[in-house]
């Protein structure tokens, strides 16, 4: 069986829109055929979400999630093209899933495309310092120091962008995004996770730090 490199896996997900495990499925089925891959992803109805990402979703719905007995809340916005859709039961469950995730996963962003150019930049300086600094990169080329770079700027997509996050209720890596494009299939209608907020109990107040050496005086009657 030909090897089924990433560069193949992700060129066949910007031809079909399928998500990156079915796109990998598919290449493995057909050998590494292409062509025959796509043919796969059709039959399956994973090659249509590409077509819907220029359609107009101002339906939808916005979620919410409680958790901790009230500690952790979120809301989320997910949209859709029809109040059909909006109103079934695949797409009420996938609000339910996304603010639950939210709540587990702490995303900061939504896309890749939300990231601050310059946390990105900060991000890439720390990364490029890391890789320098380790001994085991001394006089490596710049090349594999930029493709080590990369590596873990893919990192920090996974851990802070929703869409890059692998899905918590799913044991096989897929991704929120991977998720988001099985349901535009089943749907046939473009759907995009819009915004979301999260809150935690007690987040950005200044706790009172009390002098733990009095408190053990008090308790010894000093």
């Amino acid at each position: 069986m030909a090897e089924i490199t990433a560069s193949a896996v992700k060129a066949l997900r910007e031809k079909t829109g399928a998500g990156m495990m079915e796109c990998k499925n598919a290449l493995n089925e057909a050998s590494g055929n292409e062509e025959q891959a796509i043919e796969i992803l059709r039959k399956r109805g994973l090659a249509t979400a590409k077509k819907k990402e220029g359609r107009i979703a101002a339906e939808g719905a916005v979620g919410s999630y409680i958790h901790m007995g009230g500690k952790v809340g979120v809301l989320v916005e997910i949209n859709c093209e029809t109040d059909f859709v909006a109103r079934s039961d695949e797409f009420q469950q996938l609000v339910k899933d996304i603010a639950m995730h939210v709540a587990a996963a702490e995303p900061r962003y939504v896309s890749r495309e939300d990231v601050p150019s310059g946390a990105l930049d900060k991000e890439r300086e720390i990364a490029r310092a890391q890789a320098k600094n380790d001994p085991k990169n001394a006089n490596k080329p710049d090349q594999v120091i930029d493709r080590i770079v990369e590596g873990r700027l893919n990192k920090f997509y996974e851990e802070t962008v929703l869409l890059d996050q692998p899905f918590i209720k799913d044991t096989t890596g897929k991704t929120v995004g991977e998720l988001v494009t099985e349901k535009v299939a089943k749907t046939g209608e473009k759907i995009t996770i819009r915004r979301f907020t999260r809150y935690k109990m007690g987040e950005g107040i200044e706790k009172r730090a009390d002098d733990f050496s009095n408190e053990v005086a008090a308790l010894a009657g000093q």
